[in-house]
């Protein structure tokens, strides 16, 4: 049986790189099994986020390859700086704080075993 890979993207995710790339890193290598179990019970914010990604890309395999999801294996789970929203809060002395508000974005690949 050949490999196949096949990914889902989500983009505009609103949390940090740095904090998303925590549970991206926690699921590569993973079967799909494993990577949703681990995900539900995960205590972070954006671990919802990455299991519909996730979800989604395991639903790309069955329907584009007739592959089941048993067979299946995070290949890659890739973050990337999305865009960042600047917002001002008022400081002393009439001057200026600028807030910065990051976006990311999630790629997951999975591929056949």
């Amino acid at each position: 049986m050949a490999d196949y890979l096949t990914y889902a993207e989500l983009k505009n995710i609103r949390v940090s790189a740095q904090k998303l790339n925590l549970v991206a890193a926690a699921i590569r290598g993973m079967s799909v099994q494993k990577a949703r179990g681990y995900l539900a019970v995960c205590q972070k914010r954006v671990a919802h986020e990455v299991l519909k990604t996730l979800n989604s890309a395991v639903a790309n395999a069955e329907y584009g390859y007739s592959v089941e999801s048993g067979e299946l294996v995070v290949a890659e789970a890739f973050v990337n700086n999305g865009m960042r929203l600047r917002r001002v809060r008022a400081r002393a002395k009439g001057r200026a704080g600028r807030i910065r508000k990051p976006f990311s974005h999630l790629r997951i690949t999975v591929k056949s075993i």
